[in-house]
């Protein structure tokens, strides 16, 4: 009964992932003054995708046609990690947290390699600036972590978060608070939002994440598209851990309140867009720097 109850964490997530991205949509709608797409425009789009034929280069091998379904499988194994209210993730144990930045990176080296498989120098490009603000990335959200490993003493994530109540806020909640903004920088960054990247550029010279999946078409798109949605889902799920530390005993009044934990992340990931405008691609590093500064920072005020 135990195992049943925490499958339900990974398949919330797989069934509420794209749903974010509809919220963000509607969110940016509103401050334009506009009706926008449906709520659930991301879910048409993607099943849209898995009934289309794809299409492939005579120049692309092996890789370029598995590349979006390893990405997508490294993706959902990574959802099998990470608790969600005061449910304990599906598989846990000590130093899950390293597993879980090791799967993300993993998928995103697969997507990496199909757009060099391409031989596309465009491709390459934005593989090249993927890869690069993906490394000054990655520390913020590894520091955050530990920090937070550091403050519970647990190296597990399921402990880790468990131990996060709202009691840590009133004797630590300077640190709290340093760790929240590194990782809602490392979300931002890591799914290419505004200011570090707008999804919906058309502009060559701009492109990051998009200018990568160029070539992508039907399933392998829409693995590729449903991979995405599901890691901000999953670091969102991080994110709001820390901002909605709600551990009132009862589970289903904890996923309750985490769930409202994310609708209220996807409006606000909806508000940034909607009130900046993206970063000069010179600057982004800048801003990945002063997350793991944030991160550092947070880890060094903690007691010793």
């Amino acid at each position: 009964m135990a195992i049943v109850l925490r499958l339900i964490n990974p398949i919330l997530g797989l069934i509420a992932a794209p749903l974010l991205l509809g919220i963000i949509n509607k969110t940016k709608a509103g401050f334009a003054g506009r009706t926008g797409q449906p709520l659930l425009q991301p879910y048409y789009d993607i099943w849209k995708l898995f009934h289309k034929g794809a299409v492939y280069s005579r120049s692309t091998s092996w890789i370029f046609t598995a590349g979006p379904l390893i990405g997508l499988g490294a993706t959902v194994a990574a959802a099998t990690l990470i608790p969600f209210g005061s449910r304990p993730a599906l598989v846990a144990f000590k130093g899950d947290f390293l597993l879980l930045v090791y799967l993300l990176g993993l998928s995103r080296f697969f997507i990496v390699l199909c757009a060099l498989d391409t031989g596309s120098s465009f491709e390459g490009m934005g593989a090249s600036r993927e890869v690069t603000f993906s490394a000054l990335s990655e520390p913020a959200l590894l520091i955050g972590l530990a920090a937070i490993a550091r403050h519970t003493d647990c190296i597990c994530l399921s402990q880790m978060f468990s131990s996060t109540t709202s009691d840590t806020w009133l004797v630590w909640g300077p640190v709290s608070v340093l760790v929240g903004f590194a990782l809602l920088i490392v979300l931002l960054a890591e799914n290419c939002r505004i200011p570090v990247d707008d999804p919906n550029t058309h502009l060559e010279l701009t492109m990051i994440h998009e200018v990568m999946v160029l070539d992508h078409s039907g399933p392998d798109f829409g693995f590729i598209l449903y991979a995405a949605a599901l890691k901000m889902w999953l670091l969102g799920q991080i994110l709001v851990g820390i901002a909605v530390p709600v551990r009132s005993g009862n589970p289903w009044l904890d996923t309750s309140a985490s769930l409202i934990g994310m609708v209220l992340l996807a409006i606000l990931v909806g508000v940034i867009e909607s009130s900046m405008a993206r970063l000069r691609l010179l600057h982004v590093p800048q801003l990945l720097v002063g997350a793991t500064t944030l991160s550092i920072l947070a880890l060094v005020l903690l007691p010793r």
